[in-house]
């Protein structure tokens, strides 16, 4: 008796839906773990580093987190897994981060200080011991030798304290460099102290930074001191009244323009 035929089955049109099925799940795997990777955090490492570490023994265990989380392990069993990101990408930070650099200090706009300094020094101005001047340069103060020092001499009289005081005063509330700058006439000097008018030019100068920085506590630092000798008169050496004009002192506040020719100093724009 004759066997029936089986009817063909039917081919199965679905069987790729279990390879696709096993294909997202490894992919959403393997975006799970890029996801953990990435936000892995301090907790989470030790986590991971305790639960290893009960199934291994410890140096495994660290080598185990550290490759787990990107890292590598130094010769001293040490993870470095918190200072890299996937892939071992260093992210490391300074542990100090290096001090701000100190800016150099505006200089101050001078035209309000020699407003000030005109209505303190009145008195000295109205009886000519002082002269105000805005130069090039800067501030000029210009203290008569008559105003400070006995004839000859650099040893500053007390009774010029009190206007050296106000500019002092002054100068205290501003940043601006300052230069001394000390003037003869063209009478030579030569004396046991002094050779010629080069050296008292640059004693006076010195005198007056002495009191300045000693008595009134304005910085050392501020300061540079110049003798001009007779090289840079204001007025004629031909007469008694012009000779005196040029022994003088002058305690230049300096502008922008003046620091440049100073050595050493950094101009900042008060803009």
């Amino acid at each position: 008796m004759a066997r029936k035929k089986k009817p063909p089955e039917h081919e199965n049109h679905e069987r790729w839906l279990v390879s696709y099925a096993d294909f997202i799940t490894l992919l959403f795997a393997f975006f799970v773990v890029m996801f953990a990777t990435s936000q892995a955090d301090k907790g989470k490492a030790q986590q991971l580093s305790d639960a290893v570490t009960k199934a291994l023994d410890g140096e495994k265990a660290v080598a185990v987190v550290s490759a787990v989380l990107g890292g590598t392990v130094d010769d001293k069993g040490q993870g470095n897994a918190m200072s890299r990101g996937p892939g071992g990408v260093v992210k490391d930070l300074p542990k100090k981060l290096p001090p701000e650099e100190k800016k150099p200090q505006k200089l101050a706009e001078l035209a309000p200080s020699f407003k000030v300094l005109e209505e303190a020094l009145a008195k000295e101005i109205q009886s000519g011991k002082i002269e105000l001047s805005m130069q090039g340069r800067g501030l000029v103060v210009s203290f008569t030798q008559a105003a400070l020092f006995p004839s000859g001499a650099d040893v500053i009289s007390t009774d010029a304290y009190q206007g050296m005081g106000k500019v002092a005063a002054a100068l205290a509330k501003i940043p601006n460099p300052v230069r001394l700058e000390g003037h003869t006439d063209s009478d030579p000097i030569l004396t046991p102290r002094f050779h010629d008018n080069w050296e008292l030019s640059t004693a006076r100068s010195i005198a007056v930074l002495n009191i300045l920085t000693e008595r009134f506590n304005i910085p050392h630092e501020r300061f540079s001191v110049a003798g001009y000798a007779d090289v840079a008169p204001i007025a004629t050496n031909d007469t008694s009244e012009g000779r005196a004009k040029n022994r003088r002192v002058d305690i230049v506040i300096l502008n922008e323009e003046g620091v440049r020719g100073e050595p050493g100093q950094k101009v900042q724009s008060s803009h």
